[in-house]
């Protein structure tokens, strides 16, 4: 491998309690030293004068559709999007064709065969094919290097059965990322509200979600598992996560730039890259949402990346695939929502990206300090841009954002020592 050298950046590392301008060294795809002033013949020298040098972001909820959907996205594909927003580290959900519910759907997700260019962790399922009727072989996937286990895309209905796996869970070490929706309660395909009742929807009410919130929580607090909420979207789940960390449970939470940035009042009219799963929440839960982010009740954020082909957005608001597509608008629109407004400090951001997601996992990712594999990302935080759907690299097309103008440009990935986003275009 070749070295690399990152000259005056502003290397932002909360793990280690690091904000100054610094030098990087990089030999062997690990970081060699950290230091003021570095003078050495590396192989290739990057000027990083005024640009914010991170450890490679790290995100824990994505959808890479692959096997099965490879229409939609791919690893190959997915892990090159990461790279262009930053990411060197994704968690992949095993909501596949098969579902990746056993040790062999780990180890393909793993094999370097599916090409990828950032570390693509599989998260195992926690029953059999997604179905809710039988435990998925949880100790089987945790050996073949599951990061998580999750039935992302539905709950588990049956609560001994998703109790029985909170204690399979806690056997193995890994967290539960929680899917929270009372499908019963969610026949519907936007926010229950005034916006649903004018455009003619049949609405989603916050019930749903908070109805199993509440409950894995309280199987959290009896089996002591690690528990994980995916893609928070209201108050009232806010506050029993805020009420589950004063009582010392440990239970987490995600927010998706889409619940901090856009509310149901932005759906004007049936443009299905507006729909997602939990849906756009009112202004009110925005808000909330955004302060809960301020008070770390919400450590993490997450882009639930939800590609689909054409044709599953191409039609009525109602029948049209949930989800939007995420990796390569998260840091420009976090930056932009939550820094440039003042909300939150840079640390605060880069950490909710960085180390926080790599406590979650139980990870040593999510930093820089020497012996620690080159995971990186360089960004330039006064860079505006109007996003560009056109130019992205992910398969899928499904976002809001395009047209937006935010600030914050990913410039540089690299990821074990290899450079795979140079100033700002793909290199692998």
């Amino acid at each position: 491998m070749s070295s690399i050298l990152i000259k005056k950046g502003r290397l932002i590392d909360p793990a280690n309690g690091v904000d100054a301008v610094k030098d990087i060294l990089v030999k062997d795809g690990k970081v060699a030293e950290i230091s003021d002033n570095i003078e050495e013949n590396a192989d290739k020298v990057i000027d990083a004068t005024g640009l914010v040098v991170m450890p490679g972001l790290i995100d824990l909820h994505v959808h890479f559709r692959d096997p099965g959907y490879e229409n939609k996205e791919t690893i190959a594909t997915g892990s090159r999007a990461a790279a262009m927003g930053g990411f060197t580290t994704v968690c992949a959900m095993p909501n596949t064709n098969p579902v990746t519910d056993n040790a062999i759907m780990i180890e393909y997700a793993l094999s370097p065969k599916r090409d990828a260019v950032v570390n693509v962790l599989p998260i195992g399922a926690i029953t059999k094919g997604q179905k809710g009727e039988e435990l998925a072989d949880i100790g089987q996937m945790a050996a073949a290097g599951a990061c998580a286990i999750s039935e992302d895309g539905r709950s588990v209905d049956d609560p001994a059965l998703m109790k029985n796996a909170m204690r399979y869970s806690k056997m193995f070490d890994l967290p539960i990322f929680d899917h929270c929706e009372e499908i019963r309660l969610a026949k519907g395909s936007m926010n229950a509200g005034e916006r649903a009742s004018i455009l003619g929807l049949k609405g989603i009410g916050d019930d749903s979600e908070e109805v199993m919130v509440s409950r894995d929580i309280i199987l959290a607090k009896a089996t002591g598992a690690k528990l994980h909420i995916c893609h928070i979207s209201t108050e009232g789940s806010v506050e029993q996560v805020r009420n589950a960390k004063k009582m010392g449970l440990p239970v987490t939470a995600e927010a998706a730039p889409h619940h901090f940035t856009l509310c149901d009042e932005d759906i004007t009219d049936y443009d299905s890259n507006y729909k997602m799963n939990p849906p756009l929440r009112s202004r009110r839960d925005l808000e909330v949402i955004r302060q809960a982010l301020k008070d770390n009740t919400i450590e993490v954020i997450a882009t639930d990346h939800a590609p689909h082909h054409i044709d599953d957005k191409n039609c009525e608001f109602e029948k049209a695939a949930n989800g939007i597509i995420g990796l390569e608008t998260s840091f420009a629109l976090s930056y932009t929502e939550l820094v440039d407004r003042g909300l939150i400090s840079l640390n605060d951001m880069v950490a909710k990206m960085t180390a926080n997601p790599a406590r979650v996992l139980g990870s040593d990712k999510g930093q820089l300090r020497v012996g620690s594999a080159a995971d990186i990302a360089i960004a330039d935080i006064d860079n505006k841009y109007t996003i560009d759907v056109n130019t992205m690299v992910s398969k899928a097309k499904n976002t809001p954002f395009g047209g937006r103008e935010v600030k914050g440009k990913v410039l540089y990935t690299i990821c074990g020592g290899e450079v795979v986003v140079e100033k700002g275009k793909l290199m692998k």
